[in-house]
């Protein structure tokens, strides 16, 4: 509903975004009902207080209930501005919070998109095309009729003009999930591949390769890089990493009922005005035709920000004429995803001693844009999130290579960050040993005095300033909670990482073994600064499974295409952390005192690197290359 705002949770911004505009309004709801009450109740305002619904008159004892003063003044000005509660009177806002729907999780009682049933409902299966762009040329879908519950088979068209349009394919619909998946696996579809039919990853990470050996585009040019060169000593390094995807528990799925007049949609989906537009797009409906129910969400990790699934289920119900639920399986959901991109950097940097003079990073990767204009192939300013880089250096370059793609590409949790990150973290701990230093001394003196980081005009006016004072806070506090430098037993060592994304300061040191020449993680000590937290006990969360979130990308994502087709189709192929893998977090969140930033995705980014710095303290072996279970470590 558009009376509440953008109601889109990804790109970590729920808070960031609402924060003042709540305290705002809640305010300003007390000071009404303190004005309300005076009348009612016949005394002057400055008697009263407001409290948990109520409005007290101590003097007398009397008091009167909100949602009766909202129906007996309703002639008050609603536009009035109330006074903010001071920091010290807090009585919610930094504490820790039960969620309310916690319980009804655990035992069962949550209802999940996958959850959702109406009567006299139709199951769909959809087989997609294996490869991006293919075309059905002939199936059997008297094969798939045979199938005990299939009702009916029906060819899917993706569509035009919607950046996260379904794939098309053919759709078995039938009276249960099982035989709807049952019929599908029997349609024997031929496919004309198109030109994605040659993608093979291995070949296209060697492309990229070329493309960050040689001058790109010129996206940041301060100094003259080139020439320090020239002069110094100079450090340079490859850093790759594979695509991912997200994978979520709950795979994507949504339930469709078209009506003459109505579209109402049900689904576990991020981004409920998103779907809501897609739907009265694709439909040809007005937008206030159509109504999402957003469920609770078995995982999204930036996958449920996309409708494509909501669109399915619209497009067979609307076929049908009876409400429609589309479950995809967990082989669709790995083999039909929007990917994180698959990158690879080239850095270069040139010392004075211990002192960085020159600093060049190069990227090549296919950019999001193209999901929303095909054949995009310059990615676009906001997905550089390491051309900010906090080092007091007078000679810096960010260039960036032209990269096609050839799957999907989409948000993905701190999307660019993870593998800008996992390069510039990394880079650093080299320079640090090149240069004979301490990590932490090293990283501290590049950093240099406190200021604001400002590469454009716009950062100016902006309220949230990239302070090096509470990047070097963050990073300083979680080496000191892990005693960094302290001596460690044999096989054992520890690694670094801080990175600034969605406006708020992460820091890792992760603590490893590798006896055996076999990797296993103890520690992981986490500094994080995301100015005026809330609940501290969602903070810490999200901490914790940003951690485990990123060991698992680490240690096993990667996501391959052979002539087109993605090869992995379950978690056997496509692992995650373990719980028996899962290392001791410890988490201290920093009380800043600023405006709340970004909680759910910046403590991703600095996880990976700041693990391949500890494999190298610990068995001097450095990796460059995402994931490390190609390394045989893991």
């Amino acid at each position: 509903d558009k009376k509440y705002g953008d109601q889109n949770t990804d790109g970590s911004r729920s808070i960031t975004r609402f924060y003042m505009t709540m305290r705002k309004a809640g305010s300003a709801i007390g000071s009404l009902m303190i004005s309300a009450a005076a009348i009612d109740l016949s005394v002057p305002e400055a008697e009263l207080r407001a409290e948990k619904h109520y409005v007290y008159h101590d003097k007398s004892g009397k008091k009167a209930f909100y949602g009766d003063l909202v129906k007996n003044d309703m002639t008050l000005d609603v536009t009035v501005e109330g006074k903010m509660k001071d920091k010290k009177d807090f009585k919610y806002i930094e504490k820790t919070k039960k969620n309310a729907i916690v319980k009804d999780i655990v035992v069962g009682k949550g209802k999940f998109g996958i959850d959702i049933t109406l009567p006299n409902m139709a199951y769909a299966s959809i087989q997609r095309p294996p490869v991006l762009c293919s075309k059905v040329k002939s199936f059997n879908a008297d094969a798939a009729m045979k199938i005990n519950g299939v009702t009916k088979v029906l060819e899917m068209k993706p569509y035009d003009g919607i950046a996260f349009s379904p794939l098309g394919g053919v759709a078995v619909i039938a009276t249960n999930t099982w035989a709807a998946e049952q019929g599908k696996q029997a349609l024997q579809i031929e496919w004309e591949e198109g030109p994605n039919k040659n993608y093979n990853t291995s070949e296209y990470m060697e492309s990229l390769s070329k493309s960050v050996k040689k001058k790109g585009r010129e996206i940041r040019k301060d100094g003259d890089a080139y020439a320090e060169f020239k002069r110094r000593k100079t450090v340079d390094a490859e850093y790759r990493a594979g695509h991912l995807v997200h994978a979520p528990m709950e795979v994507p799925n949504a339930l469709a009922h078209v009506q003459a007049d109505k579209i109402e949609i049900w689904a576990p989906t991020q981004n409920p005005q998103s779907v809501q537009e897609d739907v009265a797009k694709a439909s040809g409906m007005k937008l206030e035709q159509i109504v999402v129910n957003v469920s609770l969400l078995g995982g999204g990790f930036g996958r449920k920000s996309k409708g494509d699934f909501a669109l399915e289920a619209m497009q067979l119900s609307k076929e049908l004429g009876v409400p429609v639920k589309v479950t995809w399986s967990r082989e669709d959901d790995i083999r039909h995803s929007f990917y994180h991109t698959i990158s690879c950097q080239y850095l270069k940097a040139a010392l004075n001693k211990d002192k960085i003079t020159a600093w060049l990073h190069r990227t090549a990767f296919p950019t999001i844009m193209s999901t929303f204009s095909p054949g995009a192939t310059n990615a676009a300013g906001f997905e550089f999130p390491g051309m900010n880089i906090p080092f007091d250096v007078a000679n810096v370059q960010f260039e960036n290579a032209p990269a096609a793609n050839h799957v999907r590409i989409g948000w993905y949790r701190s999307v660019c960050s993870i593998f800008q990150s996992f390069a510039i973290n990394s880079f650093m701990d080299e320079l640090a040993h090149a240069a004979k230093q301490d990590p932490l001394e090293f990283y501290l003196n590049a950093i240099g005095d406190d200021r604001n980081v400002i590469t454009d005009e716009r950062q100016k006016q902006s309220p949230y300033q990239f302070s090096t004072k509470r990047l070097k806070n963050v990073l300083s506090t979680a080496a000191k909670n892990a005693a960094w430098g302290k001596n460690l037993p044999k096989d054992e060592g520890m690694g670094l990482a801080c990175f600034y994304s969605f406006l708020s300061y992460s820091a890792h040191v992760v603590h490893v073994s590798m006896a055996g020449g076999k990797l296993k993680v103890l520690n992981v000590y986490s500094c994080f600064d995301c100015g005026q937290y809330v609940n501290l006990d969602a903070v810490e969360n999200q901490v914790q499974g940003s951690v485990n979130f990123g060991l698992s990308l680490a240690l096993y994502g990667n996501i391959t295409a052979k002539d087109g087709k993605i090869e992995q189709s379950n978690y056997d192929g496509y692992q995650m952390l373990r719980m028996n893998q899962a290392p001791n977090i410890h988490v201290e969140i920093v009380d800043h005192g600023e405006i709340p930033t970004g909680v759910g995705e910046p403590n991703v980014p600095p996880v990976a690197p700041a693990l391949a710095n500890a494999i190298f303290a610990a068995s001097g072996k450095r990796y460059r290359n995402l994931p490390l279970m190609h390394e045989g470590i893991v």
